[in-house]
């Protein structure tokens, strides 16, 4: 049993000698400064060691599941250009070190991010490192028709847009009501003006001709533990087989409705081959002429997809989608995959 607190804080525990567990020894000031149980060895943490034989490091991986992530932001170019943002930071006495891979990503040293003026303003966009991966790799370009078709709630929206300079079409798509206000709200302070959002069921997403789609899908969401650890007792293989086939029906409506020569971008935020590499493998024997593209980042340490899981083949071309963990880059946990339409 662990006690954590404020995030640059991780106390153990345990038990006292009278056999008290620590959750009866918390007070209500304790409470109050946010500090909060984790039980270490839950059944999700022991899931996990499904994971073992494929996980490099896999020790390491495990004690930076334990870690709380770093706070993380992007530039908005939309609203400000890099260098007139990192002297504003500067002049506020607000701590930054910028990505290497990246140019307009930032680990931040404050408590509030969201309280800071600059995002209040749009200037930049609070955004888990990882998920800046996805667009990276989508590569749209200004002018282009783009899809994203499970937008909310618009990180990757605002990042594509930003990379658009507002020039093209980006149609921002989610099916849920109440998620669509948060889409709407991030575009508009991120000031991505060529922004349309609908609200259509993604697996029956009705346009065609689209030069690039992003399909940020549905998950479970293993690789956000890092944030909270509880999405790991949520996890089962019934779980995770039941969104399988959400995953194959978005990827497949992707892939129908991007034009000839076009590419296609299937990201998820969890560890599990059945939504990762069966899903992929799935699409390329479901669509015809279609086919992988190295989905791996310069500069950004990762590990190639899984060829085969517990007796299933998905095929060695599937080793051209990256695998990001956790402890590889100290960010959350990722899968990208790269489908070109031929």
């Amino acid at each position: 049993m662990v006690i954590r607190a404020r995030p640059e804080v991780l106390i153990p525990g345990g038990f006292d000698d009278g056999g008290v567990p620590f959750e009866e020894m918390i007070s209500r000031p304790f409470k109050r400064l946010g500090i909060y149980l984790i039980k270490a060895n839950c059944s999700g943490m022991k899931g996990l060691d499904r994971y073992r034989d494929v996980i490099p490091d896999f020790d390491l991986f495990v004690e930076a599941i334990r870690r709380p992530l770093p706070v993380t932001a992007r530039i908005n170019t939309l609203k400000t250009d890099r260098d007139r943002l990192l002297s504003r930071l500067r002049g506020a006495k607000v701590a930054f070190t910028p990505f290497i891979w990246y140019p307009f990503g930032l680990r931040l040293t404050v408590e509030k991010p969201g309280n800071l003026l600059e995002s209040l303003m749009g200037q930049i966009h609070i955004q888990e490192e990882i998920s800046m991966v996805s667009p990276v790799v989508l590569g749209p370009k200004p002018g282009e028709r783009i899809l994203d078709l499970c937008a909310a709630p618009g990180s990757k929206t605002t990042q594509i847009a930003m990379m658009m300079e507002n020039w093209g079409l980006l149609v921002a798509n989610d099916p849920a009501n109440t998620r669509v206000a948060s889409l709407r709200s991030n575009c508009e302070r991120a000031g991505a003006v060529n922004v349309v959002v609908t609200r259509y069921d993604g697996r029956r997403f009705p346009d065609r001709g689209f030069d690039r789609v992003l399909v940020d899908a549905p998950c479970t969401g293993q690789g956000m533990a890092r944030k909270d650890l509880k999405v790991l007792d949520r996890w089962s293989l019934k779980r995770s087989l039941g969104l399988q086939r959400l995953q194959r029906a978005l990827l497949r409506r992707a892939l129908q409705v991007t034009r000839p020569g076009g590419a296609v971008v299937y990201s998820t935020c969890t560890f599990a081959p059945e939504e990762n590499e069966g899903v992929v493998s799935w699409a390329l024997g479901q669509v015809r002429g279609v086919r992988l593209e190295d989905a791996s980042v310069r500069g950004l340490a990762g590990s190639p997809g899984l060829a085969e899981w517990e007796g299933s083949r998905f095929g060695d071309e599937v080793e051209r989608c990256t695998r990001y963990y956790p402890h590889q880059n100290d960010a959350g946990g990722f899968f990208v995959a790269k489908l070109i339409k031929e």
